[in-house]
């Protein structure tokens, strides 16, 4: 459109029958519409996603920066013209009919099919729009929700919070309620996303209330919201997280193990706090060879003083801790990568300072609010304050990261107004994106290097900080699908870094080395591997679960460790695309509606079906398998796809399958990142067709990734006529990766004829001789050719396999 103001009088045919005045103005990508009911706003953000804010007032709300950071789009091409029953917005990829008294929008594709239809609108008090809910509609997402995966039929309260119904004393939470991290965003099977753009506490009837119409609503605040057009998940997380801020890449040793620890006491236990427990942990654990990278101390690090107790941070280690520079000091030597340190927002006095008074005093605190002392961290200033008189104290002696706790602190007394024009609500619910926000980019600038911060609530944007962890959930088998549930969920909501409590957080039944070791074999599969308890005196150990439980948990622990390039490249492509690490199969299945009831499978990056045993005991566990063909990971097992088929699953086998197709990139298992040189590449493929995988590196450590300093080699498998063909490029890109060759195992039904690289005949080999030697072996009883390459990433490498 031209950047001139237009103006347009036309007369519509109002609900009432009467004929109604309808004006519109065009500048750039916003149309504003005008009647007697209110003004209407259509901003067009590209050819498939557009913002609608309805007000009865003729001014609309200020852009906020917390949730959305991104309101300047570039020239959207859109036509507007008059039709039969109003005005209809036109874009390449989308048709937006506009309806007035009251404002109401539909919208079809290029097709005239209809994909989105409003039925009636609320503008004033609690705005609300009611929308027709198609026969087979279904509908993802909503935040990190432990209920259900598909909310059809059901009815969502969003509001950061521990959950409103009955508490079991276990864990302490209601699953159907529980909202550390809602999201106001859902995605429909019709394709099309809507995002609701309010910080106030919402509610969706998804066809609760009427099986043909579903509405979402808000406790006040405006109606303004953002309508996406799909058709694929993925593209409209894309659009979303180009409202919201993407998922930036970690430290790469952030995708290895993180560990939490208690220092010996945890709640009613903090006299037994020492500094020599976490070094003698973390000697323990190298010990029994268990690889880890990350270690934090959470709450009872900190002096509990009398003004908030254990609620208030101080910044003071307990007396209990005699010498705390040299416990940093001997932790870092044991090659733990990054220490962290838990915190709340809640200044507190201590024996050494009067944090608490100092802030008063500097007026960095929030007046009025129900806890005194909480920073105010939507201020640059009192988050310098905070920074330089608080988080100094700790980063100074070498802390590179906190864990923001109790992010759903701030609340203010029913009818308390601010000058920014947020409600006591939406800052609320805004304020663990700020907190979080806070340390994650002080910590980026102090340490020079990627910001990591770990934090327990959030809200639409709370991705970009980078990731939370689901919460204290307790020990028990009634918790734990439901955790893999909320971290699909919240993979669907734009928050790809997710982690959870390994074997859970709360546990006062008897210890269940069953429920620990199947948790454990999750989490290690999830985005962010987190083992952390306050069960004194074990602390979730391995070792004190006995010794199959710690083999099985290195196993699984070690296999992680191997699948750091896979993990980390699919990192890089969520940062590209939003796909998100973990997804639900009907992410990838959306026409197979069995899909959408699977909350107990799913894959783990593009290539890897994850399937958790759930059940206390279980001998066996039935898999779906979506279309198209599969192996086990386990035994090498081809299996067709659209078929339900039970496995058998002894204690240390959590079933696994590759997808068809499959190019998954390893590298030798190391008990931390850095342990050793990554000299060889080893290649898991699963031949079918055409198929190609980009392995990414860069330093591991700096912002350059942003500016485009990485390196990218392509890998393209080709099966055709019985004849397999494998192309390992050079690798391209600013950065220069470490040389390495590279190994291949690729499931392949019968031994080979031949094997062929670069046009010459490789030599078959004992298959226990194919160690640096180069060669072909096949293993008969898995069902793989094994390939060594002597060629590195400074060559081209091309392999056929007949």
């Amino acid at each position: 459109m031209k950047s001139k103001y237009w103006l347009v009088l036309i007369l519509c045919l109002g609900l009432n029958g009467i004929l109604q005045a309808q004006t519109f103005k065009v500048d750039k990508n916003e149309v504003i519409f005008k009647s007697s009911q209110g003004d209407m706003r259509i901003q067009m953000c590209n050819d498939k996603m557009f913002r609608v804010t309805k007000s009865p007032n003729t001014f609309f709300p200020e852009n906020e920066e917390w949730m959305v950071v991104k309101y300047d789009f570039d020239r959207v091409d859109y036509q507007v013209k008059a039709v039969a029953n109003g005005n209809e917005i036109t874009t390449s990829s989308l048709k937006i009919l506009v309806l007035s008294n009251p404002w109401r929008i539909s919208v079809k594709n290029t097709d005239d099919t209809l994909i989105y239809k409003e039925t009636a609108t609320c503008i004033t008090g609690q705005p609300m729009n009611e929308c027709v809910m198609q026969p087979d509609e279904h509908f993802f997402g909503f935040g990190e929700r432990m209920d259900f995966l598909d909310q059809r039929g059901q009815k969502v309260h969003l509001n950061v919070e521990l959950g409103r119904g009955s508490k079991p004393a276990v864990g302490g939470k209601d699953i159907l309620r529980a909202n550390y991290c809602p999201v106001p965003y859902f995605m429909s099977n019709k394709g099309y996303a809507i995002f609701f753009h309010t910080a106030d506490p919402t509610d969706w009837d998804m066809g609760w209330s009427k099986r043909d119409a579903y509405t979402y609503s808000a406790t006040g605040g405006d109606l303004d919201y953002y309508f996406i057009l799909g058709p694929s998940f993925e593209s409209m997380l894309r659009n979303y997280q180009t409202l919201t801020g993407v998922c930036p890449l970690m430290p790469r040793s952030a995708y290895g193990l993180h560990i939490g620890s208690y220092s010996g006491g945890t709640w009613k236990y903090e006299e037994c706090t020492t500094d020599q427990y976490p070094i003698d942990l973390v000697h323990r654990l190298r010990k029994e060879g268990v690889p880890f990278d990350l270690l934090w101390l959470d709450s009872t690090w900190r002096l509990f003083n009398k003004k908030f107790g254990n609620g208030g941070c101080c910044f003071e280690f307990r007396d209990t801790f005699k010498n705390p520079q040299a416990m940093i000091d001997s932790i870092y030597a044991n090659h733990v990568d990054m220490f962290g340190l838990h915190i709340r927002s809640i200044m507190d006095n201590g024996n050494h300072n009067t944090l608490f008074d100092d802030a008063v005093k500097a007026g960095v605190v929030y007046p009025k609010a129900d806890c005194e002392g909480i920073i105010n961290f939507f201020d640059p200033k009192a988050t310098d304050w905070w920074w330089k008189n608080g988080v100094m104290r700790i980063a100074s002696m070498g802390v590179k990261f906190v864990k923001t706790d109790c992010g759903g602190s701030l609340r203010f007394p029913e009818g308390t107004t601010f000058e920014k024009g947020f409600s006591a609500d939406q800052l609320h619910n805004l304020f663990p994106i700020a907190y979080a926000k806070a340390p994650y980019e002080k910590f980026q600038d102090y340490n020079n290097q990627r910001g990591l911060n770990h934090t327990r609530e959030g809200y639409a944007g709370i991705q970009r900080y980078p990731f939370i962890w689901a919460g204290d959930w307790g020990t028990e088998w009634q918790w734990f699908e439901p955790v893999i549930r909320g971290g699909l969920n919240i993979g669907l909501s734009g928050v790809g870094y997710w982690a959870h409590c390994m074997g859970g957080f709360e546990q006062y039944s008897p210890y269940d080395t069953d429920l620990y070791i199947r948790w454990c074999q999750f989490g290690m599969f999830s985005p962010v591997s987190i083992l952390f308890g306050m069960d004194h005196p074990r602390y979730h150990e391995p070792w004190t679960y006995g010794p199959e439980a710690l083999a099985t948990f290195i196993k699984y622990d070690s296999i992680r460790y191997t699948l750091i390039p896979y993990l980390y490249s699919n990192a890089y492509r969520m940062y590209k695309t939003s796909r998100p690490l973990m997804t639900p199969l009907l992410y990838d299945y959306p026409d197979d509606e069995l899909t959408y009831r699977i909350s107990d499978q799913y894959m783990f990056g593009t290539a890897m079906m994850i399937c958790p045993v759930t059940t206390k005991g279980a001998l066996s566990r039935p898999v779906y398998f979506p279309g198209g063909k599969w192996v086990d990971f386990w035994t090498g097992e081809r299996i067709e796809g659209r078929q339900h088929k039970s496995f058998l699953t002894p204690p240390d086998l959590m079933p696994i399958f590759i997808k068809e197709g499959a190019i998954i990139p390893k590298q030798s298992a190391m008990q931390y990142m850095g342990e050793k040189k990554v000299d060889e590449i080893l290649l898991t493929i699963f031949p079918s067709g055409t198929s190609s995988y980009d392995l990414y590196e860069d330093d591991g450590k700096s912002l350059d990734y942003m500016k485009e300093v990485y390196s990218i080699t392509s890998i393209k498998s080709m099966l055709k006529d019985g004849v397999w063909r494998l192309t390992i490029e050079k690798p391209r890109g600013k950065f220069v990766p470490d040389k390495h060759s590279y190994r291949i195992e690729a499931f392949w039904a019968s031994k080979p004829l031949h094997v062929f690289q670069n046009g010459k005949l490789l030599k078959e080999i004992l298959l226990g001789d194919l160690g640096q030697q180069e060669g072909w072996s096949y293993d008969e009883e898995m069902g793989k050719v094994w390939i060594k390459t002597n060629l590195t990433n400074r060559d081209i490498v091309q392999l056929q396999v007949e």
